[in-house]
Parts: C-alpha cells; sequence; structure tokens
C-alpha cells in the first residue's frame, strides 16, 4: 500500500517546488532528480507485487472523501469563473450540472457510504504504472530544454513555465490516482484533475485559437464526466455499489447501464468519434503537452477503464456498439490521416486511429482482443511518444511541421532522423509490436462468433492498409536526399541534452519492448487475461523465433545509418537524369530552352480523404452509435 500511495502523492512535491522557484537550475534539478525517483518506485513497485494477480488495500476514506470533495468544489468553481468570462457557456451549464450531481451524491446519496478498499494493484496496473512513469518522466525532461527554446521562439507567448511544469506533475499524480482506484468515487476525482490539467495545458499560449481549443477539450470531457458522476449515483442507488471490483464481479443485468455511461466516459476521454476533435485542438499546444496527452498518459486513462470493463459487457449489445465506435475510429482516423501535410495531425489522426482500434478490441472483450488491446496500449505508448518528440525538436529547428519540408533531413538531422525512423517503423513494421498486435487483433476478430466479426474484419483491414500508405509516403520524404539541402548547416548541433536522453531513451525502448515482446506477453498479460477469462491467447513458438530474427535485422538499420554518415569514403553524387546532368540546385535545361526543377512530393488525395468530408461523416456514424449503446441495453 505504502508504495502506490507513494506515487499517488509524491508527484504533488516537485510539483509545488516547480510552481514556487522560477530559476532555470531549480527546474532543472528538480525535474531530473523527481523523474529518477517516480521511475525507480514503479519499477520497484512492479518487482514486488509481480507474480501476484490483484492486491486490494483498505483505507479509511471518511476524511479523505470530504477533502476531495471540497477540492472538487473548488475545482467546479474555478471553472465556472473562466468559462463565463470567456463567454463559453456550453462549458458553464456543463460544470454547473457536474457540480450539482456531485453535491446531491455527497449530501443526498452517498455521504454515508463507507467503501474500505480503495486502492489495488493488478497487472494491468502494473503496465500503466510503467507506461505513465517511465514515458512521463521522459516526456517531462525533454521539457526542461523545448520550453526554455519555445519561449525564445514564441515572444508573444507569456512564460508560465512554472505553472506548465506544475501542471505535468499534478497529471502524473493524477493518472496513479485512477490507475490505482478501486474506489469509483476516488477515480471520478483523479479523472477530472486530468481533465483540468488538460484544459491549462492545451490553453497554456492564450491566444484565441488554444483558449477556444481548450474548452473545447473541457467541454467534451465533461460530457464523460457527467456520465462518469450519473454511473456512480446509479449504482449507490440501485446496489450500494462503489468498489470496481464488485461491479466487476456483479452478474445482475441492472450493472449493464452503468457500465455502458462508464464506456462513454471511456470513449470522451479517449477522444472517439465524435470527440475526437478536441485532441485534435490539443496540437496547438507546445509539443510535451501534445506528447504527454496523446501517447502516454491521458487517453490512455479512457482505454484503460474500457478494458478494465470489458469483461462487464462482453457479449452485450453495449460491447458491441463500444467496439463498432472504435472500428469506426479507427478507419476514419486512418484514411483521414493520408491528407494530413502537417506532421503533428498525421500523428493526432493516427493516436486517434490506434486508440480506436484499442477500443474495438476491448468492446468485444474476448481474452484474445483483451491481449491484443493490452499489447496495442504498450506498443503504441512507446512508439508515438518518441515520434512526438522528435516532431516537436525538427519543428523547433526548422521552424516547420510540413511534412514537404522534411526532406533530406537524415542528411540535416541524421540521429534525430534515425529515431524518428525507429518511431514510424514501430507503427507500421514487423516485427515492431504495433504491428504485431494488429494481427492478433485482426485473428480473434476471425475468431468471433458474432455478427461482429466481418465487420470487424472489414475495419481492421482496410484500416491497417491505409496506415502503410501515410506512414510510408512520411518515411521515404524523411530518407529522400535533395541535394540542393545537404549544404544546409546541420540543424543537430543545437538540440539539448536532455531532448537527446528523452528521445534517445525512447528510441532504445522501442526495440528493447519489441525483444522482450514474449517474456512481457508470458509473465504480465497472458497471467492477466487468464485471471478474468479462465485461458489466453499466446504467441507461437516458430512465430517468436521469426519475430526475433527479424528484430535483428532491425536493429542493423540505424547502425549502418550512423556508420555510413560517419564514413568520408561516401560520398554523395549529383542526380543524373539520362540528359543534362542536374546541378547541385536541382535545375536542369528542358525543352525549348525552359529551366526546371526536380521536386519529390507526395500524394495527399484531399479530394478523396479530405478531413471535412471523412470527419463529418464518422461523427455522424459515432453518435448514432453511442446513442444505440447507451439506449440499446439488453
Amino acid at each position: 500500500m505504502t508504495y502506490l500511495i507513494f506515487l499517488i502523492l509524491f508527484p504533488l512535491i516537485p510539483a509545488i517546488v516547480l510552481l514556487l522557484f522560477k530559476s532555470y537550475a531549480v527546474r532543472r534539478l528538480t525535474v531530473i532528480a523527481s523523474s529518477v525517483i517516480v521511475s525507480a518506485a514503479a519499477i520497484v513497485t512492479a518487482i514486488t507485487f509481480f507474480g501476484k494477480q490483484s492486491f486490494y488495500f483498505e483505507i479509511p476514506s471518511g476524511v479523505i472523501n470530504q477533502v476531495l470533495f471540497g477540492i472538487e468544489m473548488a475545482v467546479s468553481v474555478l471553472l465556472l469563473i473562466l468559462s463565463i468570462r470567456r463567454k463559453k457557456f456550453i462549458a458553464t451549464g456543463l460544470v454547473i450540472i457536474q457540480a450539482a450531481m456531485a453535491v446531491y451524491f455527497e449530501f443526498f446519496s452517498g455521504h454515508h457510504i463507507e467503501v474500505s478498499l480503495n486502492l489495488y494493484i493488478d497487472y494491468l496496473s502494473i503496465i500503466m504504472m510503467i507506461i505513465v512513469a517511465v514515458i512521463g518522466s521522459l516526456i517531462n525532461i525533454y521539457a526542461l530544454s523545448y520550453m526554455k527554446e519555445y519561449h525564445v521562439h514564441h515572444k508573444e507567448v507569456a512564460d508560465r513555465g512554472r505553472f506548465f511544469f506544475f501542471l505535468l506533475y499534478l497529471f502524473m499524480s493524477a493518472m496513479f490516482g485512477i490507475i490505482f482506484s478501486n474506489s469509483l468515487v476516488w477515480m471520478f476525482f483523479a479523472w477530472e484533475i486530468t481533465t483540468l490539467c488538460s484544459f491549462f495545458l492545451i490553453g497554456y499560449a492564450r491566444n484565441e485559437e488554444s483558449v477556444n481549443n481548450s474548452f473545447r477539450a473541457l467541454i467534451m470531457n465533461l460530457l464523460g464526466g457527467i456520465a462518469f458522476m450519473g454511473a456512480i449515483i446509479y449504482l449507490k442507488s440501485s446496489s450500494g455499489i462503489l468498489e470496481l471490483d464488485k461491479l466487476l464481479a456483479s452478474k445482475d443485468g441492472f450493472v449493464l447501464l452503468p457500465a455502458a455511461m462508464l464506456c462513454f466516459a471511456g470513449i470522451t476521454k479517449s477522444a472517439q468519434l465524435p470527440f475526437s476533435s478536441w485532441l485534435l485542438g490539443a496540437m496547438v499546444a507546445p509539443t510535451p503537452t501534445s506528447a504527454l496527452l496523446h501517447s502516454s498518459t491521458m487517453v490512455k486513462a479512457g482505454v484503460f477503464l474500457i478494458i478494465k470493463l470489458a469483461p462487464l459487457i462482453t457479449g452485450t449489445i453495449t460491447g458491441n456498439m463500444v467496439s463498432l465506435v472504435g472500428g469506426i475510429t479507427f478507419i476514419f482516423g486512418s484514411c483521414i490521416a493520408i491528407s494530413q501535410q502537417n506532421a503533428k495531425k498525421v500523428l493526432a489522426y493516427s493516436t486517434i486511429a490506434n486508440l480506436g482500434l484499442i477500443v474495438a478490441c476491448a468492446g468485444l472483450g474476448t481474452y484474445e482482443t483483451v491481449w491484443a488491446a493490452i499489447f496495442l496500449i504498450i506498443f503504441h505508448s512507446v512508439a508515438k511518444s518518441l515520434l512526438f518528440l522528435t516532431v516537436g525538436t525538427v519543428e523547433m529547428k526548422l521552424h516547420t511541421k510540413d511534412i514537404e519540408h522534411m526532406g533530406s533531413l537524415i542528411v540535416k538531422m541524421p540521429r534525430i532522423t534515425i529515431m524518428m525512423v525507429v518511431g514510424i517503423c514501430g507503427m507500421f513494421v514487423a516485427p515492431f509490436g504495433m504491428l504485431i498486435s494488429k494481427m492478433a487483433a485482426l485473428r480473434a476478430f476471425i475468431d468471433l462468433n458474432n455478427y461482429m466479426a466481418p465487420i470487424m474484419i472489414l475495419f481492421i483491414s482496410f484500416g491497417g492498409a491505409v496506415t502503410i500508405f501515410f506512414w510510408a509516403k512520411w518515411l521515404g520524404k524523411i530518407l529522400s536526399i535533395n541535394n540542393a539541402q545537404m549544404h544546409e548547416k546541420l540543424k543537430e548541433q543545437k538540440v539539448a541534452l536532455p531532448e537527446w536522453i528523452s528521445e534517445g531513451a525512447l528510441a532504445v525502448m522501442n526495440a528493447v519492448v519489441c525483444i522482450v515482446f514474449p517474456m512481457i506477453s508470458y509473465f504480465v498479460i497472458e497471467p492477466y487475461v487468464k485471471n478474468i477469462y479462465g485461458k489466453s491467447f499466446s504467441m507461437e513458438t516458430g512465430n517468436i523465433i521469426i519475430m526475433l530474427i527479424m528484430i535483428g535485422m532491425i536493429i542493423l538499420l540505424p547502425v549502418i545509418l550512423l556508420l555510413l554518415q560517419g564514413n568520408k569514403r561516401y560520398r554523395y553524387r549529383d542526380i543524373y537524369l539520362s540528359g543534362r546532368n542536374v546541378t547541385y540546385n536541382l535545375r536542369f535545361d528542358g525543352s525549348i530552352g525552359t529551366k526546371k526543377e526536380l521536386k519529390l512530393n507526395n500524394y495527399y488525395m484531399e479530394n478523396i480523404f479530405g478531413e471535412k468530408r471523412l470527419y463529418l461523416a464518422g461523427a455522424i456514424l459515432g453518435i448514432a452509435v453511442n446513442m444505440v449503446m447507451v439506449v440499446g441495453l439488453r
């Protein structure tokens, strides 16, 4: 129990220190020291509870519940003032509704309820704990130098670095609260703290666009928060259940309605259609915010909750509709990503799509799909956080997020490019885990014995094919060499040490996680799935050997690139076009004396995969399926 309480409360200490002290030296020392402590504590906790299915801890909750309620009311007042001041009246109304529900529960419904087993830890909690602690800490370290340079390039934005880092650590504390809370009341409190932090992080710049996007995120997450609180009130009035374990153990049909409401909260938090726009709007925030919200933490809270509820909704209309929402999000998000030229928007839509696949697996809730969903969480967290950080570095050095401006990146920023290549390969190339997990999901869908099987097979087949297209063209762009850009001064020399540490560690983690893939499955995920379903999915020995051989071959790629880049015997030559030689600036003589310029550009096919057209269609389908999920219960 001490380990869990430490992980929840300790991040509040660096949060307060970083809020009080403006000195960069103090900030650097605090962030690095706290990152080491949190990561070490998470690893020690994982070792301590390794080999044990689940542990529940008894903590008296009376006084704690009152403190949490007081903080919740203070947060509601703060959001109410801000929404009124900004004339965001939809947000105002939602804040009032949620606060009224909390007051009703506290004074008229649940004030006498005493939940004894408030905290727990199991294998899924351990996985999420490691993701939040290690990847979250690396993002915080990356933010040290990034935010310093961010304000050099964005002088119009007031430097509120102290508040920014305070939010990062408050966010981490709240995520641990979600992961370890068996009490639904405690989980709801932590859930709403993540909403508050994301609201302020997205609106960091305080310009019109960031403010509007922050309120959009607030509105959509408040909808999920209201559903979450509604589920708590319903459970209390109908059965007195306020614990996650008791909810999952219940065999009564009445639990399907609160389960559907909790799944709806998870859908909004994980940015599924029609609620995906808040995650896209988060792109206006500094890169550490994007990485924190999109890869390792906030969006994973939603899928974490849905995976926990998977045994409860398996085979029901609720579960099938949750899966359908995820499938629709996967196919539409993947298609829209094709038309995006902005690197961050490609990452955002890819995140939305992959979260959709996780939700699709969790909604179906078989032992095979849950196995695949957990692995998708792991590999997506590692690869996508690396991509967000490397794109942030490239943006800061080259002053662009446009993929078409990243030609010859392998020459200008070779080491950063190699890390980006690792991240991109991690998303769609065998034997990296995302592709293996998608293949496992496809097999699970094939093994389904209900009407959802053909629908989900189509979604994952076409959605998976589409992802290859947008990842491959980005990969080709950064590895292509434009002779005219080869003479530019290397931008990589100015990348700060904290960024190298974070990106390098994540690149290594991508390879390590792939290598230990079979061990993670055998020792962690399979026992978790078997404990719930009585049986589990596992990889065949032959497939494991093939995967390890392919990993060895993949590892050679960045090594060879680095060796060639530093070898003076290898020189780049001008391109020859079977006619007049092309000069270093890629101009050549055409017919009738015209001057031509060689260009290498990707296809984006906006007329087919345009954002406005597809997003609207996906949102309409998402609204319809979400309505069926709640009102079509049986």
